[in-house]
């Protein structure tokens, strides 16, 4: 957490509170989370007097666009950005604050500790990590059925894994890959090359759709995720199977059960996705 879903309502919300805003200063309260330039004080300074453009999002990651550089900012598992008035008590695990010269500040707030922040110059964070080895976007015009089944289809590691892998497929987290295989009817274990041409044109509409449907609904609240204004996600009470474990199937009334797949736990029905051999 968050997936694609979460990270896209983000963006949304985000391109709402600070597009157009000036960057007057920043503090970094957390040095590690600046990967890029390893200098916070080169950080802070390269941005300085900067206009926010506007909020993208690839993959997990968002691309924060400034008149002259790119921000690319990963959360994690529990990072996320707020809005307030300069002079509110800052929060605890409060590690980076934009501070805009209209007296409100964009604050970074992260438990975990794990996020990351990138600057580049525009174009730049195409070419270098973290995003220069990332997949397709599902939710994109250059994502086809015909595309999925050349790149997921040829590979003989199980599908749940190869769904996950962000050099195919860029966003799919634990929770929609799950969703999008009991929605397709597909094992989690099953070798993704045993899939025929029409289970992987089923599974292609599973996927587009899940996300499409996830980020309607502001993605899955699952622990601390909150959109940029504080909002919960609203698609977790739509989940089929993920977090319902020994609960009954909404399609057959059997349990979903929970096994690991490539360290990940996982949801399905065994009787809606039975574990066809190839």
């Amino acid at each position: 957490m968050p997936e694609l879903p979460e990270v896209e309502t983000v963006k949304r919300t985000l391109n709402q509170l600070i597009k157009g805003k000036h960057i007057d200063h920043v503090t970094v309260n957390l040095p590690r989370i600046i990967q890029r330039p390893d200098d916070i004080d080169a950080f802070a300074f390269m941005l300085q007097g900067h206009t926010i453009e506007g909020v993208e999002r690839r993959g997990k990651f968002l691309r924060i666009l400034l008149d002259g550089l790119v921000l690319v900012s990963h959360l994690r598992m529990e990072g996320r950005y707020g809005v307030y008035r300069s002079g509110e008590p800052v929060e605890k695990h409060t590690h980076v604050i934009f501070h805009f010269s209209d007296g409100t500040e964009l604050r970074y707030k992260d438990v975990r500790q794990f996020g990351t922040m990138h600057l580049f110059a525009p174009g730049e964070e195409f070419t270098q990590a973290p995003l220069v080895k990332l997949g397709y976007e599902p939710l994109g015009d250059t994502l086809t059925p015909r595309t999925f089944q050349e790149i997921i289809g040829t590979k003989k590691t199980k599908i749940k894994a190869v769904l996950l892998n962000q050099a195919y497929v860029v966003g799919i987290g634990n929770i929609y890959v799950d969703e999008a295989l009991h929605r397709a009817g597909i094992h989690p274990e099953r070798n993704a090359n045993s899939l025929s041409e029409t289970e992987l044109e089923i599974l292609y509409h599973a996927v587009v759709d899940t996300l499409n449907e996830a980020v309607a609904a502001g993605g899955s609240s699952i622990k601390s995720y909150v959109d940029g204004q504080g909002e919960m996600g609203m698609f977790q009470k739509s989940h089929k199977v993920y977090g319902r474990k020994d609960e009954p199937c909404y399609k057959c009334g059997g349990p979903v059960h929970k096994i690991v797949v490539g360290g990940r736990g996982t949801h399905f029905c065994p009787a809606c996705q039975p574990d066809k051999k190839s």
